[in-house]
């Protein structure tokens, strides 16, 4: 009787599938005080991360800045796998990945079309030295848009930040604002506008739409709308993670963060105009907060400044750096963005 029910039970085992388990995914986002992208695209996706991706999946979603973890640490916390989806901000981890800065060199992206050309033409080398050397799978990149300068002080241009101290985010800025007399100070962005405030700095560069959801505009008295950068961010998930699905499941991760990607350059570009308009109190203003910022208009001085600085200053001070992180790095962005650029 024993072999009977044991011989049944086995019979019965083979004929019910096993039932597939719920992916579970721990996530590190954006700082809350990203705003908008943060709020409308961001949050909403992870939160709903099944109806997202299509597949049967949670997300456990942490903002960065509630974590206690900088910034700076995205790509050592997707290899470690903390966590196994990392919002990546660019500019913080090419301490650890000086080519991630090849994206977005001073005076490279001043405009959303640049930037894409960007992103087409060096993202494949990025994301090759993300795979080998952090175990990160790259599943997208994207601009909080052109970074311009607010400034608690009046200033008429560029020449009025000779013995100013300036926020900055990355070495390439860093070696700008030297260039120009200015005195650049990193800083974490959740710090600057208290910083702004107590004056710890007189400028500082960020695109308008995060200046306005952090109150910026409340410190400051003046805005440059010149683009000096594009501030690039991404999704990267840890490789191990990544392996772990089947091919199937990472079709639909990817073409889920590809349509994320997509509809925040799109919602990025809407809100650097609108924000441009409300922190200087024009309208129509209708999704962000009204300020009275002075708009100082860049001269031609000024723009060709901020051109002629990726030839002569932003590429040849991280030429060395990337080079030697990575073999072959700015051979590589010579041959692609480099020879677009007419370099």
């Amino acid at each position: 009787m024993k072999r009977i029910l044991t011989t049944v039970a086995l019979i019965a085992g083979f004929g019910v599938p096993a039932l597939a388990e719920t992916l579970e995914f721990k996530v590190l986002g954006q700082p809350v005080s990203t705003g908008k992208l943060f709020d409308e695209l961001e949050k909403p996706f992870f939160e709903n991360f099944a109806e997202s991706t299509g597949l049967d999946a949670n997300a456990s979603f942490s903002p960065v800045d509630t974590t206690g973890i900088k910034d700076l640490e995205g790509l050592r916390i997707a290899k470690g796998g903390l966590f196994d989806i990392v919002s990546l901000r660019f500019s913080p981890i090419s301490r650890d990945a000086p080519i991630a800065l090849g994206l977005d060199l001073v005076g490279q992206n001043p405009d959303y079309e640049s930037a894409r050309r960007s992103v087409d033409l060096f993202l494949p080398e990025v994301a090759s030295v993300f795979a080998d050397q952090f175990d990160t799978k790259l599943l997208g990149v994207w601009p909080f848009g052109p970074q311009v300068l607010f400034c608690k002080p009046e200033i008429e241009g560029l020449a009025d930040l000779s013995g100013q101290k300036v926020r900055v985010f990355d070495q390439s800025m860093a070696n700008f604002i030297s260039s120009v007399g200015g005195t650049p100070v990193p800083m974490p962005f959740p710090e600057v506008q208290q910083a702004l405030q107590r004056g710890v700095v007189d400028c500082a560069l960020t695109g308008p739409s995060s200046a306005n959801a952090a109150g910026w505009p409340e410190v400051t008295t003046t805005v440059m709308p010149l683009g000096f950068s594009i501030a690039f961010n991404g999704y990267g998930m840890n490789m191990a993670r990544w392996n772990s699905l089947d091919a199937d499941q990472q079709t639909a991760m990817q073409t889920a963060f590809d349509t994320l990607v997509g509809d925040i350059w799109t919602r990025s570009e809407e809100l650097y105009d609108e924000a441009l308009r409300c922190n200087a109190g024009e309208e129509p203003c209708e999704n962000l907060r009204s300020y009275d910022l002075t708009v100082v208009e860049p001269t031609e001085a000024d723009y060709a400044t901020v051109k002629d600085a990726l030839a002569n200053i932003s590429f040849p001070a991280w030429k060395p750096v990337c080079d030697d992180a990575t073999e072959g790095c700015s051979d590589a962005w010579m041959e692609t963005i480099g020879t677009d650029r007419g370099l």
